[in-house]
């Protein structure tokens, strides 16, 4: 497959003087097209507190991060990790780093030391920005490379980053990149091992931005919010690189989750394009249907979700609730974009591959289940993992980037989620998806959460165990789990139905959304637990 003229045509408009680079044409591009008063980000603290950045504003402390770095030696194609919780810094510090020709390299905030200092290890970092407070509380060493901080008062060995920008050049020219120069490095965790570092180039941009016009139906001056956490992919595509460059005006909200609070920023920053997980949707949804109607969410144009396919409930309460339905998309770290999305809203649905991108179902069985694989190339798909050719050729056979999801797929060629390949129950010769289950125990009133697993057994293999999270004020007894285990048989029927039925407080999660799987199961059968790096 070669570009499509679609995909070469926002190749040339995101191209500029010092060829395709991520930092320029997402917001210098702008203010060369005379957009430069355009506000490009607003910011709300954790504490009432609230800024707001054009594109000019952005350009010029982006240029001095950039030239920053020059005069602390940093080469081009040497690694900038950014450890920051939702600041304007975040936004400053990785563009400014592409504009530099460095690779940015986000990580989450609430990371402890050791996965810290394993992923600072293995990226090789020349840079780390963080914050004064992030820094004396991971009591990570600073030996081997340079570490700036956010907050006015240094520690030992690390330089203050506002004392470095305000000595720097604010037209400090950007590093000539081309498409195939590296960008990015994105870490996501395996289930065992080390976790995977996922090279992306700048050329990624092409997809990234064709995909959130698509999907996401972004465009100039649209005010867009997306809640991904910096530290995960979709933070830095779909929060800060994809709408910066489409023109947009990005709201980033420093605080956690609170329902009124998010219903709240939507109303009063005219929210049009919202971009969220299931997990988030499905707290909303908890929340009650009451809270939102107490908020002005007209502006609201389109809702998506990300991370884990979006149950069909979810789908439904969006249109009900909120006078908009969720748009499901999929795509993965691997991926570096969006590559299929549900933009009929079909409930339940992943929905169709995006224009340019060739899926299919591979080895489907008699009930037309199979590998999600997708046709290379694309702009966006990744390079390979950091130093791991191995593990980086798993990943493809016969032609195809191999997914790992298994989904089926209908006469009008909508894509259907059955599970990843590994979460996969075998029970008595039948192949349950974990997803299909934990939507039907979603229907119940009295369950927020659901999560699935195959136990063993000695008959049929491995037996469907069921975790739930109930709403506020239900209490858990063996009466409800009974109703589970009938409300589950009457939907499924007894092959698909969960045999066990247990409550959790609270399930695991990721901090991009999923749902641990796997770690329910490795608690369960007392197995090691493997990499949790990246637990909520």
């Amino acid at each position: 497959m070669t570009d499509t003229p679609a995909w070469e045509a926002v190749r040339a408009e995101l191209t500029g003087p010092a060829g395709l680079n991520m930092g320029w044409a997402a917001v210098d591009r702008h203010v060369a097209g005379g957009q430069g008063g355009r506000v490009a980000l607003r910011w709300n603290g954790r504490d009432g507190g609230k800024r707001a950045f054009t594109y000019a504003d952005l350009a010029e402390r982006t240029n001095r991060f950039a030239d920053a770095l020059r005069r602390l030696g940093v080469r081009p194609g040497e690694t900038v990790f950014t450890l920051l919780p939702r600041v304007p810094e975040l936004y400053v510090a990785l563009l400014g780093a592409l504009k530099a020709g460095c690779v940015a390299a986000p990580l989450y905030a609430a990371f402890g030391p050791e996965p810290l200092r394993l992923r600072l290890a293995l990226g090789k970092a020349r840079v780390l920005v963080t914050t004064d407070t992030l820094w004396r509380r991971k009591g990570l060493p600073g030996a081997g490379f340079d570490v700036l901080t956010v907050g006015g008062n240094p520690p030992e060995g690390a330089q203050d980053l506002a004392a470095l920008l305000e000595q720097a050049d604010p037209r400090g020219p950007v590093a000539p990149t081309g498409p195939a120069d590296l960008a990015l490095l994105h870490f996501t965790s395996g289930t065992t091992g080390a976790p995977k570092g996922a090279l992306h180039v700048h050329d990624a941009l092409v997809a990234q931005v064709a995909s959130a016009r698509q999907a996401l139906d972004l465009g100039p001056g649209d005010v867009y919010w997306c809640t991904a956490d910096p530290g995960w992919v979709t933070g830095t595509v779909y929060g800060i690189l994809a709408p910066l460059a489409c023109g947009a005006t990005v709201v980033a909200n420093e605080g956690d989750f609170d329902p009124a609070r998010w219903y709240g920023l939507i109303e009063r920053q005219h929210v049009a394009v919202w971009y969220t997980t299931p997990t988030a949707i499905r707290m909303l949804m908890r929340a009650g249907d009451e809270l939102p109607g107490r908020f002005d969410l007209t502006s609201l144009r389109r809702l998506a979700s990300v991370g884990e396919p979006l149950n069909p409930e979810a789908v439904v309460w969006g249109r009900t609730v909120l006078g908009q339905p969720f748009v499901d998309t999929w795509w993965q770290t691997e991926t570096g974009a969006i590559m299929l999305a549900n933009l009929d809203a079909v409930p339940g649905a992943l929905g169709r591959p995006l224009p340019g991108i060739v899926a299919d179902v591979r080895q489907p069985d008699a009930d037309g289940v199979g590998e999600l694989v997708l046709r290379p190339p694309w702009p966006s798909l990744f390079r390979g993992y950091l130093g791991d050719e191995e593990r980086t050729g798993t990943c493809f056979a016969e032609g195809w980037y191999r997914t790992g999801d298994l989904v089926r797929r209908d006469g009008q060629g909508c894509y259907w989620f059955v599970g990843r390949a590994d979460d996969i129950v075998k029970s008595s010769g039948h192949l349950v998806g974990p997803f299909e289950v934990e939507s039907v125990l979603l229907e119940h009133p009295a369950v927020a959460e659901a999560a699935v697993i195959g136990k063993p057994d000695p008959v049929a293999g491995e037996v469907v165990k069921a975790f739930v999270a109930l709403k506020p004020g239900i209490m858990w007894s063996d009466d409800l789990a009974s109703e589970l285990i009938a409300h589950g048989r009457r939907r499924l029927g007894p092959a698909l139905a969960p045999k066990e039925v247990a409550a959790a407080a609270a399930l695991p999660h990721t901090r991009s959304g999923k749902i641990m799987r796997r770690l329910l199961k490795a608690r369960e059968l007392g197995l090691p637990e493997g990499d949790v790096s990246a637990l909520e």
